[in-house]
């Protein structure tokens, strides 16, 4: 079996305005992301997802590029199935060979950003051709999975402090969730109104329902040292990366001082950017994005790394339905996996994209049984939304 074509498409979806959500990224009026399609010559297509941003909204005609004019030639006519050598290939370039032959690597300048992407995209629809091949869920390709279901927690909350327990509260009431996360940071203005919209998250939903705080790396050390004292009687399930992830020292320095769980990741590449964080004590629970972080060969590396840390495992799963299925099989199979995010933005990647019908029930989400990623892609919904 042979690689014959690796293409992608810069899938642009508006949103309705109804529907629309504004945060620190401003208002979200579309949504986007990088579809990579890889057809071998038996016939056999698998399908990945690259990102041009951590969010939900961007130009993504770079990633494209990077797919189908650098590092797709460099597959074709290889084996598929091949897939650790294929990673450290496009992570290498042209010194493949000596990382290959030494064991150790030499990567390219674009070992980071939007060219990490593009590998991420490119190795989740490796993984889904070799789960078609073989007749196996991804999931048992990595080992098998620990249970059926994994439980999962509802990802939005914008509101403002006189509304964001009743939004809150329709999450759990429309899937049964037990976990809700909403966001806090700049878009706020200081600690003391994110504190605030805590509080009247923590008042209309009672004690029995975790909630977790995301501000997008829009805190300095001190703020977010600030926001962990005034919150830290409202039982946060964990704060969710509090500083720019270029100052995982700073992180370290929130973590030390509050007994608040810290996240992050979800802006991290390769697993030597979660080293760092584990090294320096800066989380409690890995996130990431399986679309940036360098696909599932990658996030097998780094949920390693988690489980020998003694940390937890919950991937970034705001984007669309193969970056999504590509965590959710990474977290069933890895012993540190935890919670799957779920989300409740307006989000047509994730519930448009495929045929099959991605939901909660009760707060789980089914680890599915089909071969490789388990999804059907709509190429009417590609043809319809793809830039070109």
């Amino acid at each position: 079996m042979k690689i014959k074509s690796v293409r992608a498409w810069w899938l642009h979806v508006p949103i309705p305005e109804a529907n629309r959500h504004r945060s620190d990224f401003g208002l979200v009026a579309s949504f986007d992301t990088t579809l990579v399609r890889i057809e071998t010559d038996t016939g056999l297509v698998g399908h990945g997802e690259a990102k041009a941003a951590v969010g939900s909204a961007g130009d993504n005609r770079t990633v494209v590029k990077l797919v189908e004019e650098e590092l797709g030639p460099m597959l074709v006519g290889e084996d598929p199935r091949d897939i650790v050598r294929h990673w450290e290939t496009m992570y290498s370039g042209v010194r493949a060979h000596y990382a290959l032959e030494r064991g150790h690597v030499f990567p390219i300048l674009g070992r980071r950003g939007i060219t990490m992407s593009a590998i991420s995209g490119i190795d989740i629809a490796l993984w889904d051709i070799l789960g078609q091949e073989t007749g196996q869920p991804v999931w048992r390709l990595l080992g098998g999975r620990r249970a059926e279901r994994m439980p999962a927690y509802a990802s939005g909350g914008w509101a403002a402090a006189d509304a964001i327990g009743a939004q809150l509260q329709s999450y759990v009431d429309r899937g049964g969730f037990k976990a809700v996360k909403m966001r806090v940071g700049v878009a706020d203005g200081e600690p003391r109104h994110s504190a605030a919209r805590v509080r009247a998250a923590r008042e209309h939903l009672g004690p029995d329902i975790d909630i977790m705080c995301d501000a997008h790396g829009t805190m300095t050390v001190a703020e977010a040292r600030r926001f962990c004292r005034l919150v830290e009687d409202c039982d946060i399930a964990w704060f969710e990366e509090p500083v720019t992830a270029d100052d995982k020292r700073g992180q370290a320095e929130v973590r030390a001082s509050t007994d608040i769980p810290i996240a992050s990741g979800e802006s991290e590449a390769t697993r030597f950017a979660f080293r760092d964080l584990a090294d320096l004590r800066a989380c409690d629970v890995f996130q990431p994005d399986l679309a940036i972080c360098g696909g599932i060969t990658e996030g097998a590396r780094i949920a390693a790394l988690a489980s020998a840390y003694q940390l937890r495992l919950c991937p970034h799963l705001w984007g669309g339905a193969p970056m999504f299925m590509a965590g959710l099989h990474l977290m069933a199979s890895s012993p540190a996996g935890w919670l799957v995010e779920f989300s409740l933005g307006a989000n047509p990647m994730l519930f448009d994209l495929v045929e099959e019908e991605i939901r909660s029930v009760d707060g789980m989400v089914e680890v599915s049984e089909r071969p490789g990623l388990g999804l059907t892609i709509r190429e009417a919904f590609v043809a319809e939304h793809a830039v070109r």
